[in-house]
């Protein structure tokens, strides 16, 4: 049964003093394990805005919404948010079914950072993407794991909507490049808790690599009963959506033999990710939620979210747009900047070392593009 998201504070109306920004990510679901960092992380991009003098001479306040709800229903909480004035913007981690159903009903009114790695091919109008595609992120790595480790046969597991299967197609095709093949695919629902059919038919495949494309706790059971069955001595694991709270949650008997490719990994021994390690302790505490790239994102979509109006000048969707290709902003992962709609960024490849990741390269993407 759908929840309802979290009813909205007094001070939510329109209010010209005030910069509302719909803040949706998931509070329940298989997602729902991402929900608290990503929203302390977004409040302490918010805050940092705000210290620095707000956006267009206004507070910056973020209104959170379950973006683990159906899509349909997340869609129309935001586009009735956007008719009642009271955001003026839409950010944060929301998988691809709630991004296709919120874009048309709201980009073209206020601008829409979407901070979730996804399938790549997006180019709404009003709509600005921070995190990794296919071709930057899989491409390289796939490659990498062939050339080193010897990869030829994939299977790939996801979950079944437009993510996965699309990242699907894309993985044929990089690994033919590498002289591989895809030998088999597996689509499951969301909230799925029975593995072993899938599990005996990568037994029965040959598979020496299984693609994860699967979110949250999904990935955590599936990576638990991989273990279990034995899988881990004789197939690697890729996946392109495991941060340290999912590593942490399937423990580290289930991930040997695996490897994760993001934008950000929360050990990352450098000035900026040190930085940001230090920000969230000092405001959350030692107990918070562990950072991760998910959470991060939703950092960072805040910080885009006010150059792009900032460097604009106004809330005009048209001047924003017009604006948009020389945006940057400076965060955890560095300066950035927009291109095409699209954060330009170095993207790793790590291992799963016990409870934390091993980051082991900046992968080469050889000028590709989403």
């Amino acid at each position: 049964m759908f929840r309802h998201s979290p009813p909205a504070p007094e001070w939510f109306t329109a209010d010209a003093s005030v910069l509302g920004v719909a803040l949706v990510f998931p509070l329940q679901g298989p997602a729902g394990m991402f929900g608290p960092t990503c929203e302390l992380c977004a409040r302490l991009a918010a805050e940092e805005v705000n210290r620095a003098g707000g956006v267009l001479g206004r507070e910056l306040r973020l209104l959170p919404v379950d973006g683990g709800a159906s899509p349909r229903e997340i869609a129309e909480h935001v586009e009735a948010l956007v008719d009642l004035g009271v955001v003026q913007g839409v950010t944060g981690w929301h998988i691809s079914s709630v991004r296709q159903a919120l874009a048309p009903r709201i980009a073209h009114r206020v601008p829409y950072v979407y901070t979730a790695l996804y399938e790549g091919g997006e180019h709404t109008a009003g709509v600005f993407l921070t995190s990794e595609t296919p071709r930057d992120q899989l491409r390289p790595a796939m490659g990498l794991l062939a050339h080193e480790r010897g990869v030829r046969r994939w299977f790939v597991v996801g979950n079944d909507y437009v993510w996965p299967r699309r990242t699907a197609r894309a993985a044929q095709s990089y690994a033919r490049e590498s002289g591989g093949v895809v030998g088999g695919e597996a689509y499951l629902p969301l909230g799925t808790h029975d593995f072993e059919p899938v599990l005996r038919r990568i037994e029965r495949s040959d598979a020496d690599a299984v693609l994860m494309l699967l979110v949250g706790s999904d990935a955590v059971r599936f990576n638990r009963a991989f273990a279990a069955y034995g899988l881990d001595v004789r197939c690697l694991r890729l996946s392109t959506l495991m941060d340290e709270n999912m590593l942490m949650a399937s423990g580290p008997s289930a991930t040997h033999d695996l490897y994760s490719t993001a934008g950000f990994f929360a050990s990352l021994a450098n000035q900026d990710t040190l930085d940001f390690h230090g920000q969230y302790a000092a405001r959350y505490g030692v107990e918070a939620p562990a950072l991760g790239s998910l959470g991060e994102s939703c950092y960072e979509g805040v910080l885009l979210l006010a150059a792009l109006l900032k460097r604009a000048g106004t809330l005009d969707m048209a001047a924003i747009g017009a604006a948009a290709g020389t945006v940057s902003y400076e965060g955890p992962r560095g300066l950035l900047h927009l291109r095409d709609s699209h954060v330009r960024q170095r993207i790793y490849l790590a291992r799963a070392d016990g409870l934390d990741f091993d980051v082991l390269t900046e992968l080469d993407l050889h000028g590709s593009r989403s």
